[in-house]
């Protein structure tokens, strides 16, 4: 009952007609809370559920991850291999420098040309660095938090498999996981089934601001997915069924920075830190009209996923407050 109270009182600011929230904490691999509040399309008046689709922002990047832990258990790529034995692009950063954030690459939002209407796509954000070349710092000095070495992560998933990144993480990764609803979306080629859209909240209303200039970029933040499927995403992650424990401990294991949120590090698409004496792995994801967040602790297979159809919808705040409730 006080989960529950607690919940209720979190989820306030999220009820009625307004964009929504939706939510589960896992304790002991049982789903103790799992609902859903608020509105997955305002004008339609579509409520949030636990299979509406949001899309994820940066909560893709595990997902990222993931897909080049399978093609190195396959031997096709390897860890430290350089990002430019794969695509044309002068630098000396390592795949493994570009999954921990330490590979230097400029920004690619920094670099799109002022006037831009077209979405970008992840070879765009290749041609952007291509056109600008430099970094911030020499790969492996410190830690930056880089969507474009996300995007070109991607890049080399379709280089070595041959098939889109969005096709390879559907064959590889979802329809394994039986995520049957979850897609990294290309807008005129995907369906995405039961989307919400995304909103900013002003004093006055909710705006939708569903997409922009880099929603169209997949690898650092292009997926759509529920609380139905990201559920079975946390349970995969306690098992062999896509890559081995051993490349799950690598991705788990810091690298050898601190990041941008002071006493954690960066493993392969996750944060890592301890919280109450645990080891705690967690993404977050934000972008124009979405946030998320997913947060793991290993030893007590507890689990906290947020989905939320507006932008700064305070989920770290959601989230602690849920962990002490637990």
């Amino acid at each position: 009952m006080r989960l529950k109270n607690i919940i209720d009182k979190l989820a306030a600011p999220f009820q009625g007609r307004r964009p929504g929230l939706a939510l589960a904490v896992i304790r002991a691999g049982e789903t103790i809370a799992a609902e859903a509040f608020g509105c997955a399309d305002l004008a339609a008046g579509l409520p949030c559920a636990l299979d509406t689709n949001f899309r994820l922002a940066s909560l893709t990047k595990p997902f990222t991850a993931m897909a080049i832990l399978i093609l190195a258990e396959r031997g096709a790529l390897a860890l430290d291999d350089p990002l430019s034995r794969f695509l044309p692009l002068r630098t000396s950063a390592t795949l493994r420098q570009f999954l921990n954030h330490t590979s230097g690459v400029l920004d690619y939002e920094e670099l799109v040309p002022s006037g831009a209407a077209i979405p970008l796509r992840d070879r765009d954000v290749l041609a952007l660095l291509q056109a600008h070349p430099g970094a911030y710092f020499a790969p492996g000095a410190q830690f930056r938090y880089s969507n474009s070495g996300y995007a070109l992560l991607a890049l080399v998933v379709e280089k070595v498999s041959g098939v889109s990144f969005a096709a390879f993480l559907r064959a590889q990764i979802f329809q394994p996981l039986g995520m049957s609803h979850t897609v990294a979306y290309e807008a005129g080629v995907s369906n995405i089934a039961r989307r919400s859209l995304g909103y900013t909240m002003t004093p006055e209303e909710a705006v939708e601001t569903d997409q922009d200039l880099t929603s169209s970029v997949l690898g650092d933040g292009g997926i759509y997915s529920s609380i139905t499927d990201l559920r079975k995403w946390d349970e995969a992650l306690y098992t062999g069924k896509l890559v081995s424990p051993s490349s799950l401990r690598q991705a788990f294991s810091p690298g050898p920075l601190e990041t941008d949120f002071p006493g954690s590090g960066y493993g392969f698409g996750w944060y890592l830190t301890t919280r109450r004496g645990f080891a705690c792995q967690w993404h977050y994801g934000s972008t124009c009209g979405f946030s998320s967040w997913l947060e793991r602790v290993p030893d007590e297979r507890f689990c906290i996923i947020l989905l939320a159809n507006r932008r700064d919808a305070q989920l770290p705040e959601i989230a602690r407050a849920l962990q002490e409730a637990w």
